[in-house]
């Protein structure tokens, strides 16, 4: 299945969730107007069970940027290990690499980041890597390479001093590491994680 990459309002608004990791006035204005709703806006079904776990899912998926069978494939994972299956998922999602590139506010939406790991801009541990969803270990350095390092938009970023780092990572310069791995207090998360799971336990 291919990456949508229509309009992200359309899934904003479905979700009546913010998902574009940036301020959108106009987004804001329209959240409770689901997608058709423009010409008189349409009453919110109440949803079945199984409809308010099919959307809690699709917010995640939105939110990370991940395809349906890349999530499938991290909740069977978390399936079979030990631990808080909640957890474990928020845990996996976090570290993916495109995520912590993020996270450290070396880009300014997980897409960008996608989009600088695939251009080689990312490396690990000194080591180029070119796989968006490869999963950050711990104590794994994550750095730009000197041609990113000269990038005007990431320096702006950088300078952001607003900018919030999760507990979970460390922040030096233009490097960062993974101090261990994420638990759900670490962030918080807009979509409901045990929805999610008994989706994929039905």
């Amino acid at each position: 299945m291919a990456r949508y990459i229509g309009p992200k309002h359309k899934i904003a608004r479905r979700a009546g969730l913010n998902i574009l990791e940036k301020d959108s006035a106009s987004l804001q204005r329209r959240l409770n107007v689901p997608p058709g709703g423009i010409h008189g806006r349409k009453m919110r079904v109440r949803l079945s069970e199984y409809g308010q776990q099919l959307r809690e899912k699709q917010k995640a998926k939105a939110i990370y940027g991940l395809l349906e069978k890349q999530f499938s494939n991290l909740v069977k994972t978390v399936g079979r290990k030990k631990g808080e299956t909640g957890e474990l998922l928020i845990s996996l999602l976090e570290t993916r690499l495109d995520n912590v590139v993020f996270r450290l506010g070396f880009a300014k939406t997980r897409a960008q980041a996608r989009q600088m790991i695939g251009h080689g801009q990312i490396v690990v541990n000194d080591k180029k890597i070119t796989i968006p969803s490869y999963q950050v270990r711990l104590d794994d350095v994550i750095s730009l390479t000197s041609n990113a390092q000269k990038n005007a938009q990431v320096l702006s970023l950088m300078e952001d001093k607003d900018r919030i780092i999760v507990p979970f990572l460390k922040q030096e310069g233009l490097s960062g590491k993974l101090l261990r791995m994420p638990k759900k207090e670490d962030i918080q998360a807009p979509f409901d994680l045990q929805l999610i799971i008994e989706y994929y336990s039905r």
